[in-house]
């Protein structure tokens, strides 16, 4: 069970997973050493599930988001599984998910420019058969962020 401290802990490592144990011990009221017991327990316990680096998209040449949706006729096992063949090679897909509705599924993209999108659009199509493909770009973003709440966490 998650208390107070566990989930302020989990805050300051979304907000800045390199920060020192020390500070963080200082930031939670907690001496050095019940604090990093309590981020291994966290670790352990798969509250943590890894520590990454988040890059800066324009400084890495890929300020364009964009968003492909997806139908196809066809639901079964196979076809789902040469879809996720064909889409897991490529790094411009960072998400994808499937969707309730009369969408199937939506990727979300990262390209340095709009015309990136062709090259990949014609690696899907030469893979998988969709019954309906189409992308739209996004103009702004409005909120990103990779902190998820706390509080529900038990």
């Amino acid at each position: 069970m998650l208390d107070d401290r566990d989930r302020k802990i989990l805050d300051l490592l979304q907000e800045d997973s390199s920060i020192g144990v020390s500070d963080m011990a200082d930031r939670v009221s907690l001496s050095v050493s019940a604090c990093s017991r309590r981020i291994q327990r966290l670790e352990e316990e798969g509250y943590i599930a890894r520590r990454v680096v988040l890059l800066d998209r324009p400084v890495m040449g890929l300020p364009t988001t964009m968003f492909v949706i997806v139908r196809t006729a066809r639901h079964s096992a196979d076809w789902l599984e040469q879809f996720r063949a064909a889409i897991i090679d490529i790094p411009e897909i960072v998400e994808v998910h499937r969707m309730t509705g009369t969408i199937d599924y939506i990727l979300k993209l990262v390209l340095p420019r709009v015309e990136a999108y062709d090259g990949i659009y014609k690696t899907l199509v030469e893979k998988v058969e969709f019954f309906d493909i189409s992308a739209s770009v996004s103009m702004e973003t409005l909120k990103a962020t990779t902190a998820l709440p706390t509080h529900y966490a038990r």
